[in-house]
Parts: structure tokens; C-alpha cells; sequence
């Protein structure tokens, strides 16, 4: 068992993300961008998903997602997310690949790859000036670790991120090497 919850953004590099994903000007890129962070959902998962994946109403929504192993599960979608995937669905009615039932298409009009979708989230974190290791995967951890250090009971952090096992989940409530460090820097020194 690893020593340290997985990576997560911390709050300020959150927020710049955040920032980045309101700055892009496509509405299909932002709403990209915030799948794994705010649904906690896998690339492979963004790729897979269908326009019959997503109900919206006027204030909640829901997105149904099939992950590892063709678990099923559906997650809410937070405000933020809602309004991304609205806009996206309005705009992609006038896109190449509008009569497909892949919800994110490309410029050709085909379902996004893996690798495209990875691109998309590689050039918003570069418009945030983070590093090189954030990745949807990264996101999706700051999903999980947002959630368990919110309170958020195991189990629904289980469901709501599609873990087999609650040993998967429990990583994250293991402390990061940050929270090591801030937990000896609280220790006081006789000088």
C-alpha cells in the first residue's frame, strides 16, 4: 500500500486551473476539462461517453459513466459541470459529427481519443502555467481527495469514482507527502 494519499491539486493550483478552463473559448474543451475534476471520471471514461450519457435539467444533471471492468455508475453533475455541458450541447448541435452518439467529436466529426482528450486538458494546464504532471488522472485524484478530506463518507467516494474496492478509495484518505511536511513544520524549536 502506497505511504501517501495519490497527487491532488492543491487549492491555489485548483484555482488556476479553474481559471484556465473559464479563459478557453471552446465550449467542448471546458467541458472536458472538468469531467475529472469535478465527476471524478477517467479518460477512457470522457472518451466512452454518449450524448444519451448525459441528462441535464435547468438546475441539476446527471452523468452516466461505464468504467473499468463495465462497472455502471451515474454521478451528479456539479453547477459548474452543468453549465460547461449545456453550452457544449447547444454549440455541438452546429458540429461535424452532430448525428453521432459520441458526446465529444472532433473536428473531423469522430469520437475523441484518448489522446486528444488528454491534449485538450494538456494545453488548458499549460494556459494555467502548471506543471507537466497534471493530468486528467491527476484531476480525478482531486476529486476523490476534495471529497474524503470534505467528509464525504468511503463508500460514496467509492461509488461516485467506480472503485472495486474500498481499499482503492482509502488511499485517499491517507495523508500527502505535503501534509507530512506541515505536520513536522508545526513543531517548535528552542532557540
Amino acid at each position: 500500500m502506497p505511504r501517501h494519499a495519490p497527487k491532488a491539486l492543491d487549492p491555489r493550483a485548483k484555482l488556476r486551473y479553474l481559471r484556465a478552463v473559464e479563459a478557453c473559448l471552446s465550449p467542448r474543451d471546458r467541458a472536458i476539462a472538468l469531467l475529472p475534476l469535478f465527476a471524478g471520471t477517467r479518460i477512457a471514461e470522457i472518451s466512452a461517453l454518449d450524448v444519451a450519457d448525459v441528462r441535464l435539467s435547468a438546475r441539476k444533471g446527471e452523468v452516466h459513466l461505464v468504467g473499468k471492468g463495465e462497472k455502471s455508475r451515474s454521478v451528479p453533475v456539479h453547477p459548474k459541470l452543468r453549465e460547461a455541458m449545456a453550452a457544449w450541447l447547444d454549440q455541438r448541435t452546429s458540429r461535424p459529427g452532430a448525428d453521432s452518439a459520441a458526446l465529444f467529436t472532433s473536428g473531423r466529426g469522430t469520437r475523441m481519443t484518448t489522446d486528444a482528450l488528454a491534449d485538450v486538458i494538456d494545453r488548458i494546464t499549460a494556459a494555467a502555467d502548471l506543471d507537466d504532471e497534471v493530468t486528467s488522472h491527476r484531476l480525478r485524484h482531486t476529486f476523490g481527495t476534495e471529497l474524503t478530506r470534505s467528509g464525504v463518507d468511503i463508500v460514496t467516494v467509492a461509488e461516485l469514482m467506480g472503485h472495486a474496492s474500498l481499499e482503492t478509495t482509502r488511499l485517499y484518505t491517507r495523508p500527502s507527502a505535503e501534509d507530512m511536511q506541515r505536520a513536522v513544520d508545526l513543531l517548535t524549536a528552542d532557540d
